[in-house]
């Protein structure tokens, strides 16, 4: 998996879907905000997900199983925290501000 969040989500369309557990939906998003803690590339797709809170349908369910499997095939990345002598936390990033030249 190259991605988190699944490619062509916005062609999607879940208004035919099932609904699916609300309990279990907001369960496993909240285990997936705390793994955020370590793996923050998979926010942005969380908090997708995060969005149909009151209303999952199949379609979000394939999406998170989705981020799963990204998690699993990358295992070995994420913040590691230690403790240091200086306490300096660096962070490094590939995002280009959508093409902002400042």
């Amino acid at each position: 998996m190259s991605s988190p969040m699944i490619t062509n989500w916005k062609n999607i369309d879940a208004s035919k879907d099932k609904d699916v557990d609300l309990t279990l939906y907001r369960q496993f998003i909240g285990s997936l905000m705390y793994l955020a803690n370590a793996r923050p590339n998979i926010f942005f797709a969380i908090n997708t997900l995060n969005q149909f809170m009151v209303e999952p349908k199949r379609v979000q369910c394939i999406a998170k199983r989705h981020i799963l499997r990204y998690v699993h095939g990358t295992i070995e990345s994420g913040l590691r925290y230690t403790q240091g002598d200086d306490g300096r936390l660096w962070g490094f990033t590939h995002a280009d501000l959508v093409g902002s030249s400042m």
